[in-house]
């Protein structure tokens, strides 16, 4: 039934691996969308959770399936969690990214694990999740997913950026709402310095005290995917085949990298958004924390930079999810073809209930 106010769970797990995001949200329609998170939260994974989430990309098609299950049962404990401790009693759905386990959508292939129906079953609640397939089955990208989100949530943005484990943009060119990656940001620098036994670099001040390495920082810049025009995305798949291998052939010390990689990520960031003139930039994802990142984009740039509520940068995905699992609910469009580059607009994402998928 389609109606004007939803209250649903938007769940997120992406590539930077900081944890399960879970946002109870409340969406209002009344001429234009408008939001409000009730409750949010991020639950941290375990070391065995990391340990197989980092080696996705060696697992063999029958060992993705195996983790699908366990993962999903493990989303499932999660998200029941959030219910029990917010005394949350009534939802609309919960709405699920679950976790990008391979991503090579010029082949033809996405996977998303914890997407399973077993996790409306063990949740006694409608899910809308797997946002991805139907894209890539529609010979797009099957990412970004959020720009959807931008353009109806975050309109009054000339730019909106996340640093997540890829910085990625969302913006309207000529009517249209484009969007693609940028390039990798917490997926290198948190590998690089957990080698010093740390989670993430806190605020950046240990990229701020070394010096760049230029023939890096050149080659890094040379790379062939910054070359492609969008649609275009980017997965760990990627990040292991051409930007590990490259910066280790350097065998530089993990300051001098921290400094290098913030410098590359700080010049592409500015490139793209730079190219309208001065415009207002929406930044969000855990990279907003790193002050040091931040200083080295409005260094580079003449935008407004602006950073929002601690809840905002930290949930934005989440609270898309969310809204694109209502969207899906109510069978409207929640993946642009001028996104990704899919033969048409859609409605993506399945819907599991107790009894039977749709």
């Amino acid at each position: 039934m389609i109606k004007n106010e939803y209250r649903v769970i938007g769940v997120m797990s992406g590539t930077s691996l900081d944890g399960i995001d879970l946002a109870l949200v409340t969406f209002n329609y009344n001429t234009n969308w408008a939001f409000k998170i009730e409750k949010a939260g991020t639950i941290p994974y375990s070391k065995e959770w990391l340990k197989r989430l980092k080696s996705l990309v060696n697992y063999s098609k029958e060992e993705l399936e195996d983790l699908d299950t366990d993962y999903s049962i493990r989303l499932a404990k999660v998200i029941n969690n959030f219910i029990e401790k917010n005394n949350i009693k009534t939802i609309d759905a919960v709405c699920s990214h679950g976790h990008t386990a391979l991503h090579r959508p010029d082949e033809g292939l996405t996977y998303q694990i914890g997407n399973l129906p077993i996790l409306a079953a063990k949740l006694r609640q409608t899910v809308v999740c797997d946002f991805r397939v139907q894209d890539v089955a529609f010979g797009g990208q099957g990412a970004p997913l959020v720009p959807i989100g931008d353009e109806l949530l975050f309109k009054d943005y000339d730019y909106c950026v996340n640093l997540g484990g890829f910085a990625n943009v969302s913006t309207t060119i000529d009517s249209k709402r484009i969007a693609f990656d940028i390039c990798p940001v917490n997926i290198v620098l948190n590998h690089y310095v957990s080698k010093l036994g740390l989670a993430y670099d806190d605020e950046g001040k240990l990229a701020s005290k070394a010096m760049i390495n230029q023939e890096l920082l050149n080659k890094l810049n040379r790379l062939q995917f910054y070359t492609l025009a969008y649609p275009k995305s980017l997965g760990l798949e990627w990040v292991k085949d051409e930007v590990f291998p490259l910066i280790d052939k350097f065998s530089l010390s993990v300051e001098i990298i921290l400094r290098t990689a913030v410098e590359h990520i700080a010049i592409q960031i500015s490139k793209v958004i730079s190219e309208k003139g001065q415009t207002s930039v929406l930044v969000t994802g855990g990279g907003v924390f790193n002050t040091f990142l931040i200083e080295r984009i409005k260094a580079l740039s003449n935008n407004k930079i602006v950073i929002p509520s601690k809840e905002i940068i930290e949930y934005k995905e989440a609270l898309i999810f969310g809204f694109l699992g209502v969207l899906k609910l109510r069978n409207e469009t929640n993946c642009l073809a001028s996104v990704t580059g899919a033969s048409k607009d859609h409605s993506s994402g399945n819907i599991y209930t107790k009894r039977k998928p749709q």
